[in-house]
C-alpha cells in the first residue's frame, strides 16, 4: 500500500476530533463573573417575556389571529436562539466549564444559525401579514386561513433547516489537527472551520454566501411589502385612518430594525472591520443573541394594544388573588 493511500485511509477512518475549548471573551477573562450578571438578567427577561407572550396567545381567544400566530413563532424562535447560546456562555463565565464536545459544538452551532435564519423568515412572513391586512383588509381572513398559516410556518421552518443542515456536514468533513481553542463563548460555523488544517474555501463560500443571500432576499421582500403598504396607506382618505393603519405596523418595524441593524453591522464588521478588536466582536455577538429576544416581547407588549391590555389584565388578576 502506498504512503498516500495509507494517509487517505487514516484521514477517513481514524479521524475523531476531541473536545473544543471555548475561551469566552478574549481580553476580558478577569471580568467574566461580572459580565455574566447582566447577561443572566437579560436572558431571564427574554425567557419570561416570551413565555408570557406565548401563554397569552395560547389562552386568549381574541389573540387567535394570523398576526399573533406569527408572533408566537417569533417568540419560540427567540427562545431557541437565546437558550442555544446564553446558558453555555454563563457556564463559561461562572463555572469555567470551557470544554465542549464536537457533537455538542455542532448541535449548538446548528440551533444558533437555524434560529437566526428562521427569525428572518418569520419577519418576512409578518411583513406579508401586514401587507394583506392593510392592502386587502376584506380578504384578510380568507387569504390567511389557519391552514395557510400552517403551510407558511412549515415552509419557512423547512427552508431554514435545509439552509443550515449542510453547514454541519461541511464541518464534519474537516480534519482538526491543530489547536482546538475557540476564541468565543459559543460555536459558530466560520469560527470552528478556521481551526481546521484543510482548505475551508467551501465553508467560507457557503457560510457567508447562502445564509446571507437568504437574509438579504428576506429584507428585499420586506422592503417591497412595506413600500406597497405605504402606498396604500397614503391613499386612505382620512388622517385618522392613515395613523391607525401605520400604528398596526409600528411594533413590527421596531422588531425588524432591532433584528437586521446589528446583524448587518456584525457581518460588515467581520468582513471589512479589520481594525475592530476581537473582544468587541465577541461581546457584540453575545449581546446580539440575547438582547433582541428580550426586547421583542417588550416592544409588542408596549405597542400592541391587544397584548398590552391582556398583560395588564393578567397581572391585575394575579395581584387581586
Amino acid at each position: 500500500v502506498s504512503p498516500c493511500s495509507t494517509m487517505v485511509t487514516f484521514n477517513l477512518s481514524n479521524y475523531n476530533p476531541g473536545p473544543f475549548i471555548l475561551v469566552g471573551i478574549p481580553g476580558l477573562e478577569q471580568c467574566h463573573v461580572w459580565i455574566g450578571i447582566p447577561f443572566c438578567i437579560i436572558y431571564i427577561v427574554a425567557v419570561v417575556g416570551n413565555c408570557i407572550l406565548l401563554y397569552l396567545i395560547a389562552v386568549e381567544h381574541s389573540l387567535h389571529e394570523p398576526m399573533f400566530s406569527f408572533l408566537a413563532m417569533l417568540a419560540v424562535s427567540d427562545l431557541v436562539l437565546s437558550t442555544a447560546g446564553v446558558p453555555r456562555t454563563l457556564s463559561i463565565f461562572w463555572l469555567r466549564a470551557r470544554e465542549i464536545t464536537f457533537p455538542g459544538c455542532l448541535t449548538q452551532m446548528f440551533f444558533l444559525h437555524y434560529s437566526f435564519v428562521l427569525d428572518s423568515a418569520i419577519l418576512m412572513a409578518m411583513a406579508f401579514d401586514r401587507y394583506v391586512a392593510i392592502c386587502s383588509p376584506l380578504r384578510y381572513t380568507t387569504i390567511l386561513t389557519p391552514r395557510t398559516i400552517i403551510k407558511i410556518a412549515v415552509g419557512i421552518s423547512f427552508r431554514s433547516f435545509c439552509i443550515i443542515l449542510p453547514v454541519v456536514f461541511l464541518l464534519t468533513r474537516l480534519p482538526f489537527c491543530r489547536t482546538r481553542i475557540i476564541p468565543h463563548t459559543y460555536c459558530e460555523h466560520i469560527g470552528v472551520a478556521r481551526l481546521a488544517c484543510a482548505d475551508i474555501s467551501v465553508n467560507i463560500w457557503y457560510g457567508f454566501g447562502v445564509p446571507i443571500m437568504t437574509v438579504i432576499s428576506d429584507v428585499i421582500l420586506i422592503a417591497v411589502s412595506y413600500s406597497l403598504i405605504l402606498r396604500a396607506v397614503f391613499r386612505l382618505p382620512s388622517r385618522d385612518a392613515r395613523h391607525k393603519a401605520l400604528g398596526t405596523c409600528g411594533s413590527h418595524v421596531c422588531v425588524i430594525l432591532m433584528f437586521y441593524t446589528p446583524a448587518f453591522f456584525s457581518i460588515l464588521a467581520h468582513r471589512f472591520g479589520h481594525n475592530v478588536s476581537l473582544t468587541f466582536h465577541i461581546l457584540f455577538a453575545n449581546l446580539y443573541i440575547v438582547i433582541p429576544p428580550a426586547l421583542n416581547p417588550i416592544v409588542y407588549g408596549v405597542k400592541t394594544k391587544q397584548i398590552r391590555d391582556k398583560v395588564i389584565l393578567l397581572f391585575s388578576t394575579k395581584a387581586t388573588e
